[in-house]
């Protein structure tokens, strides 16, 4: 059987840890090497997360903050197009039933209403922004 390649090290403990290592030696088939060699590890493994954790916390809090900020502006935009479309319906009496003028020029306006959206989406221009910021 090979024995993997051992280095002596000498160190302090405090009283009370000591004691406790003791009392776990003290158990069939644990040593005091062996304790400290698996708690080392395990103290430097979970060491190698918390750097990466820490990387990455400050980018994912940026990322949280950002889809927040999206939501909430989302949330904005529903609720004043609700508003106003509560409000023109409200304001504006519907079109007579036979009044196939008024309905084919709510039809033009709206498919008009329609191609300008797509053309300001296309454009990437915002409609909010004053007319000198866009």
């Amino acid at each position: 059987m090979a024995r993997t390649l051992q280095v002596r090290h000498q160190l302090f403990l405090p009283k009370e840890v000591s004691d406790r290592l003791e009392a776990l030696a003290g158990a069939p088939g644990a040593s005091k090497s062996k304790i400290l060699a698996e708690a080392l590890t395990n103290w430097l493994d979970r060491k190698g997360t918390d750097e990466l954790e820490a990387r990455f916390a400050r980018r994912l809090d940026r990322l949280s903050n950002q889809l927040a900020r999206i939501e909430r502006d989302g949330h904005v935009q529903l609720e004043s197009l609700a508003l106003f479309v509560r409000y023109m319906l409200a304001v504006n009496a519907p079109l007579p039933e036979g009044d196939e003028a008024a309905r084919a020029v709510a039809r033009d306006r709206f498919a008009a209403f329609v191609q300008r959206v797509g053309q300001q989406l296309a454009s990437g221009r915002l409609t909010l922004l004053p007319e000198d910021e866009r």
